[in-house]
């Protein structure tokens, strides 16, 4: 096992009703930005839950935060955060909108041009505080300090990480996703999937303590995946929320070497098509699984055994079922797995790699031993 240091102090209110106990986990005499995505708040209840928890605190509001959240919308709530003096931003939405007010909390307070926090990786220094309220199980942004962010002018989809933005707490109330669409449910599954199987799908490091959490976390949400389209069904979508927070909250990727290629050749995808982000994680991971096979090899079987329950007498047969297995999954939860199915053209394969290219991403993968190219092989076996 690798060395590492965890630390994660985001404070969590889970649970039904836990949306009561926001006005207690905001502090009192702050001046808070509720920001919030298109207004499937206000659709269904959890605006007026939310702002009938600040009453008696002073506030205003700021909607608009994109699916994939967009550069020019979120400078225009920094200019709210600076001119009425915002000191804590609360986020109520999904990873979207989680992911957006953490780049307004850093932008804020950042001397110079905020992109230069996605295009160069500059320091954030401090950040405005930020609580959520978690609509959407799939990202674990509410817990993390990661954040993606989108520039469509640019054709850019850029990440940034800081422990600055890590919220301070999260208000996760399962009930609140009894509203949405199958759509949203079936990619906050597959969301959460490829965020353990980036931690998890590398190579071994005998780190027995997180590869038992991941794959506790893979073989719950195959189970959970095609129950979340039952109305209303408490246990699975309180499941599915706790499963989601914990697949990205730092915990399994402690202490083990990461791969995060499938994201980075997805976030080329949207930004390129506009594909939703879990729609292009299905689509690259299985293919990367089979280019990356000899280099995953152990995982791979071994992941096909704990996970899926195959025999391993013959490896190699092993690995292409638990890669089929793993499709047949994203399948079944309504995903279309290869890119033609999306009226995608083949221009796909030069783009995703130029795009790569130009956003300096020259290495991918845990080893760092992938390049562009292996991303247009990947693009063309998913094409």
């Amino acid at each position: 096992m690798q060395n590492f240091i965890f630390h994660n102090p985001t404070k969590v209110a889970f649970g039904k009703d836990s949306i009561q106990q926001l006005g207690s986990l905001l502090p009192a005499n702050s001046k808070i930005l509720l920001l919030y995505g298109g207004g499937s708040i206000k659709n269904n209840g959890v605006y007026q839950q939310v702002t009938d928890q600040l009453k008696g605190h002073q506030w205003s509001e700021f909607a608009g935060i994109e699916a994939n959240p967009e550069f020019t919308t979120l400078m225009k709530a920094v200019e709210i955060v600076k001119q009425q003096n915002i000191d804590y931003l609360l986020a109520v939405g999904g990873g979207s909108v989680v992911d957006g007010s953490k780049f307004i909390a850093a932008a804020a307070n950042f001397e110079g041009d905020p992109w230069d926090i996605l295009a160069k990786g500059a320091t954030v220094e401090s950040a405005i505080p930020i609580g959520c309220v978690l609509t959407l199980p799939a990202t674990g942004s509410e817990t993390n300090t990661a954040s993606v962010i989108n520039r469509s002018e640019m054709g850019k989809k850029l990440s940034f990480m800081s422990e600055q933005v890590r919220p301070q707490f999260a208000v996760l109330d399962p009930q609140v996703t009894y509203s949405l669409p199958d759509r949203q449910l079936a990619n906050g599954v597959v969301d959460a999937f490829v965020h353990v199987m980036e931690q998890y799908l590398t190579y071994p490091v005998n780190a027995t303590v997180q590869d038992r959490f991941a794959e506790g976390l893979l073989q719950n949400l195959i189970e959970l995946g095609p129950k979340v389209f039952e109305p209303e069904n408490y246990e699975v979508r309180a499941n599915l929320m706790w499963n989601a927070t914990q697949a990205l909250n730092g915990l399994i990727g402690a202490g083990v070497p990461q791969d995060w290629a499938t994201h980075q050749i997805g976030h080329e995808l949207t930004a390129l098509y506009g594909l939703d982000h879990a729609v292009t994680l299905a689509i690259v991971l299985p293919q990367l699984m089979r280019h990356q096979r000899s280099a995953k090899r152990d995982k791979l079987i071994q992941f096909a055994q704990r996970v899926w329950h195959l025999d391993t007498s013959d490896e190699d047969k092993a690995i292409d079922q638990a890669i089929e297995k793993t499709e047949a999954f994203f399948q079944q939860m309504g995903m279309k797995t290869y890119l033609h199915e999306h009226n995608v053209d083949d221009s796909v394969i030069r783009l995703v790699p130029r795009k790569l290219m130009e956003n300096g991403v020259m290495k991918l993968g845990e080893r760092g031993d992938m390049t562009p190219k292996d991303a247009e092989l990947i693009i063309k076996a998913a094409l």
